[in-house]
């Protein structure tokens, strides 16, 4: 595998541009055969050329978004999704743009059936590419370092799920002395050093470093401080500064511009489903359309945040506050589908358009919930360094029952390196997190919260 290393970027690189190739040419005889011809003042061969130029660059821009090229990282089916989700944005805004540029609507014909054919070659490429980047690159044979049982057993069970990527064929507690921990780390291709304070931390690093071995670190709150810091020189001392004060006044302004603007033509767009919903909730059970609930954002500041109800009424009447379980019996046959299909977040709009929350920012917590995650985790009040948001990291890469732990190191990932290109993104690959079953998975039964369950499994070594 070493061998081949140093191709493994070639390889990618490669099969990235083969599909998207395949794509973009499909797309360039579907216009010259069915759409150029269209338009009231026909291009010449530069013009044509720009249509599928353009076409290339979004097709690009969407696939890159959602992680359609990045075989090898994720997993084949998810490498296919995200294939398929990209190209049927990009064709709808191609067609849309079509439009404008014929003055009428045209045909949709071919450019469905051109996705149809697209997806069969995506699914093809991204299914062979997979098992050909699988042979040449074998799963690591890893070790894993760890501090806390707890955390590592979780951390195994999220990677067994990547088998085909990680081998976790060892652990090692990092309270054994340094001299087994590193001819243990000698045996491995990779380490993974998880949850180990950060004196005992830097020497594993640096041992990995001088051996050439890979490593896999789970960060901690301070490290994500640090990364989000700004780099200066006195004179010939490095410095790194933490301003500490969450946005700038100039981000703000630009972030409520953003928020006013998408809200205003969300609530326009988004009746077209609001209405309906209202409807079946009502004739349902006659109980209130909407459910609001006390929720903190930026500075501790409480509000109202306003969600379809899809619970029954009085839910919490019994058992107090508390996060959907799995197969909740207090969720309703409509309340199971809008929460599916994330329809019962739309009222947040209104939310968005008030001021109390953003588009993107750390999802705001219910009071009381809050103050038992502080209990454990003070750092967690950081997330209102920012105003309250409808999505982010923690929603687009976690799910509803990741731990409060994580969601706190990603929320802190989005504070420390905010800026408008990310809320963008993340705007975006919200649209795939929407098609996620798994992202709405509730907690274990018995738990309140989130917090994860300490009955794991122990770490056997293989």
């Amino acid at each position: 595998m070493r061998k081949f290393e140093q191709y493994r970027r070639i390889m990618i690189f490669s099969l990235s541009v083969m599909i998207w190739s395949i794509m973009v040419m499909l797309w360039n005889s579907v216009w010259m055969k069915y759409y150029a011809a269209a338009i009231m003042r026909p291009f010449g061969y530069k013009g044509n050329w720009l249509v599928v130029t353009v076409y290339g660059i979004l097709l690009f821009l969407f696939t890159n978004i959602y992680g359609g090229y990045r075989v090898g990282y994720y997993k084949k089916w998810d490498i296919v999704f995200s294939g398929c989700l990209s190209l049927v944005i990009t064709n709808g805004i191609t067609w849309l743009q079509t439009c404008l540029m014929a003055g009428k609507i045209v045909g949709l014909k071919p450019i469905v059936l051109m996705t149809l054919i697209g997806f069969m070659f995506i699914s093809i490429w991204g299914l062979l590419s997979t098992k050909a980047y699988y042979m040449l690159y074998p799963p690591r044979e890893m070790l894993i370092i760890y501090g806390n049982k707890t955390s590592a057993e979780s951390l195994i069970q999220k990677m067994i799920g990547h088998g085909e990527k990680y081998d976790i064929c060892a652990a090692i507690d990092v309270n054994e002395s340094m001299t087994e921990v590193k001819a243990k780390i000698l045996e491995y291709e990779s380490v993974i050093v998880c949850d180990v304070k950060s004196e005992t931390r830097n020497k594993i690093l640096k041992y990995c470093f001088d051996n050439e071995i890979r490593v896999y670190v789970t960060p901690k709150i301070s490290d994500i401080l640090v990364r989000g810091a700004e780099e200066i020189h006195l004179l010939d001392t490095p410095l790194l500064v933490f301003k500490n004060t969450g946005l700038s006044f100039e981000q703000k302004l630009i972030k409520r511009a953003i928020d006013i603007i998408i809200s205003s033509l969300g609530l326009i767009v988004g009746s077209i489903f609001m209405i309906p919903t209202a409807i079946a909730i009502k004739f349902y059970d006659k109980g209130p359309v909407l459910y609001k609930q006390e929720r903190l954002t930026e500075n501790g500041r409480h509000f109202f945040v306003y969600k379809f109800r899809s619970m029954i009424v009085d839910a919490e009447k019994n058992s107090g506050a508390r996060l959907a379980a799995k197969n909740d019996s207090r969720i309703t046959p409509i309340g199971k589908f809008i929460r599916a299909t994330r329809i019962d977040e739309l009222p947040q709009l209104i939310n968005i358009f008030k001021g109390d929350m953003s588009f993107v920012g750390p999802r705001p917590e219910r009071p009381e919930i809050a103050k038992q995650y502080e209990k454990e985790m003070p750092e967690f009040s950081y997330r209102l360094r920012v105003k309250a948001g409808l999505t982010g990291y923690a929603q687009v890469l976690g799910k509803y029952n990741t731990v409060p732990y994580d969601k706190l190191k990603m929320d802190l990932m989005y504070i420390s390196k905010y800026s408008l290109r990310l809320d963008i993104k993340l705007m975006l690959m919200t649209v795939k997190t929407v098609f996620s079953l798994e992202s709405t998975e509730g907690v274990n039964k018995n738990q309140k919260t989130a917090m994860a369950s300490r009955n794991n499994e122990t770490i056997k070594n293989k």
